[in-house]
């Protein structure tokens, strides 16, 4: 992969224009939408000693006046969204209101964070204002239930906790449980069920049946109360279990790892979303999922788009359940979707990819002090809001010590620094991996980073086994974007998959550890004549999102394949050319990567397979 190619598909990123956080944008909030259409990020309300919120006027005009109310964060741990709750007297208002969402239900008031500043640090605070009318002050304040100065709400201790859990019909892929309730003052609500520490499920009742199990494997159940103003009670006793049968086989394609891309900007012009996931039928056939991406800024991991992250509100037809997000849950968006995905299928795990291509530059800073970094890292995956989500974290730097979109100067040894720190922070019961240049090319990108001594501490490396040409060379020559071995013609030696891997082994990452990277889409050219590769272009082909790509689901139809080269497809149609990967050629190189003693394939990205997934199936497939 040359210095020169451009930025790849797999590290693009479209985002719809959402309105900002000024006064002037977030004014004038409408007061009449129901209480119940609210959208913005919420929790069950915090424990009363967290967070205090406080009133000014800050001027007074006559005919009107601006207020402000200032949520502070008084606890060791962060606030993840706030609701305020006052009266007035009759005769005052709020008129207009910004960075809030503010109701009312006569003389009552209730304002709510918006997406973005629901989140407040230990120590910290947020403000929103309003303009309003009246003579009155506001009194009866409640912060998320609470009383805004922080004391208790008198009489309304939170839940007993219920009794433990007992199992009954239990089957390879399902458990019953059923439990005695608890007790409140007030009343209980629902129970949160947890397997193995995780929330899986909220239900009113007192039983559950958890589906979608591995047979003859352990869990461990413990079920939690909540009452009608969501405090928390003690969490039970818990009680194991083994489903029946077992005997290995369970696991999709064996031992091997069958892990693809989900890309949190899939759900806006893609329309894909992890529901997807379920119906194509690739859940039942993958081992493994990375989110991507999140972003490394200042030295740190931080979050990539926390709209899909985790602040979507989904509707029960897009939901992996069939359950609509309501407004005062506490995780929304593809992290909540995720969640209820593994609670489903519990045999996939899910790292968080952090990087990309467009995101890639802050990697320099960060192995400057690559203990905070590794720190950073670990507190943004292991938040309380979604830390039963993640099983680990993948770093996605291209490239160390060598060019991407930018250039990296942070010598050979960065690489091994980064991974030794993330190792030494997230520990042994965490995946950590890392996705990597597959450039094995003489003096080119493996060779410019230690990626032999980074295995010791990485898990597997997701080998970048595509984008090895495309038409950033405008006029060609025509060739296969994700070539297995070389071929007479090849444009430039050392880009094929089999250069890669075997480079790899001698600098002593063991087989086990690469996986062969395989993309879902082509890339192609237009003004071409010829229809075997090498031939001269005048340009990128037209593509849905992007020129000269586009996904495997629109090229199956619209351009299907006319032959293969170097275990790739190609195919010419008019004046175009394309080459990627179909479920044929997808077979032959699990067959390469079994004979390798390659830890299994990995894809780039889920939304450009088939409705009924036939590339993961291939993948799938082969490695059985």
């Amino acid at each position: 992969m040359s210095t020169d190619t451009p930025p790849r598909r797999s590290r693009f990123r479209w985002i719809p224009l959402r309105s900002g956080r000024s006064k002037v944008i977030a004014g004038l909030t409408a007061l009449a939408v129901p209480f119940a259409a609210m959208v913005g990020l919420a929790t069950p309300a915090a424990a009363a000693t967290s967070a205090t919120a406080t009133y000014t006027k800050k001027s007074d005009w006559g005919s009107g006046f601006e207020g402000q109310w200032t949520v502070k964060n008084t606890g060791t741990t962060a606030l993840s969204s706030w609701t305020i709750e006052w009266d007035y007297p009759a005769g005052t208002r709020v008129n207009s209101a910004w960075d809030a969402t503010v109701t009312s239900s006569g003389n009552s008031w209730t304002a709510k964070n918006l997406g973005w500043n629901g989140s407040i640090a230990p120590g910290a605070s947020v403000s929103f204002g309003f303009n309003g009318s009246g003579p009155g002050a506001p009194s009866g304040c409640k912060l998320n239930g609470a009383s805004c100065d922080g004391s208790t709400v008198p009489g309304d201790n939170p839940p007993t906790a219920p009794g433990t859990p007992t199992t009954s019909d239990v089957t390879n892929t399902s458990v019953k449980l059923s439990w005695s309730a608890a007790t409140d003052d007030k009343g209980v609500k629902n129970y949160d069920v947890l397997r193995n520490g995780a929330k899986i499920a909220t239900v009113t009742g007192t039983t559950y049946t958890n589906t979608g199990l591995t047979a003859g494997t352990d869990y461990t159940y413990a079920v939690q109360a909540r009452d009608t103003i969501d405090q928390l009670g003690p969490v039970s006793a818990s009680v194991s279990v083994r489903t029946t049968g077992g005997g290995g086989g369970e696991q999709p394609g064996g031992d091997k790892i069958n892990l693809g891309y989900f890309t949190n900007w899939g759900v806006y012009g893609r329309n894909y979303h992890v529901k997807n996931l379920v119906t194509s039928g690739t859940a039942a056939k993958i081992t493994h999922i990375n989110y991507a991406f999140g972003n490394v800024q200042n030295g740190k991991c931080t979050i990539g788009d926390s709209y899909a992250d985790y602040d979507k509100a989904y509707t029960a037809d897009q939901s992996v359940d069939g359950k609509a997000d309501t407004w005062d849950q506490p995780l929304r968006g593809n992290f909540n979707q995720l969640r209820k995905l593994k609670a489903q299928y519990p045999h996939i795990k899910v790292l968080w990819s952090f990087g990309g291509w467009t995101w890639s530059g802050g990697f320099g800073q960060a192995v400057q002090n690559p203990a905070a970094f590794a720190q950073s890292c670990y507190d943004l995956v292991e938040d309380p809001r979604w830390a039963d989500v993640f099983d680990g974290i993948d770093l996605d730097w291209e490239y160390p010590n060598a060019c991407g979109l930018t250039c990296d100067t942070s010598g050979p040894a960065a690489i091994k620094t980064m991974a030794d720190a993330m190792r030494a922070k997230f520990g042994p019961n965490n995946l950590v991996t890392a996705a990597i240049t597959a450039d094995g090319s003489s003096g080119g990108k493996i060779d410019a980073a230690d990626y032999g001594g980074a295995a010791q501490s990485f898990d597997w490396y997701n080998v970048m086994t595509y984008d090895f040409f495309g038409a950033w060379a405008a006029k060609g020559p025509t060739a296969p974007h994700s070539p297995l071995t070389s071929y007479t013609g090849i444009p430039q030696q050392g880009f094929t998959s089999a250069d890669a891997i075997a480079k790899l082994k001698a600098k002593g990452v063991p087989a086990k550890k690469l996986l062969l990277g395989i993309g879902f889409y082509g890339r192609g050219w237009t003004g071409v004549t010829q229809a075997a590769p090498g031939g001269t272009a005048t340009g990128a082909a037209p593509g849905t999102y992007e020129a000269g790509i586009e996904d495997y689901k629109v090229l199956k139809s619209t351009c299907p394949a006319t032959g293969t080269i170097a275990g790739t497809a190609y195919a010419h149609c008019g004046t175009n050319w394309w080459s990627y990967d179909t479920p044929a050629t997808i077979g032959s190189k699990m067959a390469w990567a079994k004979s390798q003693g390659l830890g299994g394939a990995f894809s780039w990205e889920f939304s450009g397979d088939t409705t009924n997934g036939e590339l993961v199936s291939a993948i799938s497939n082969g490695l059985k």
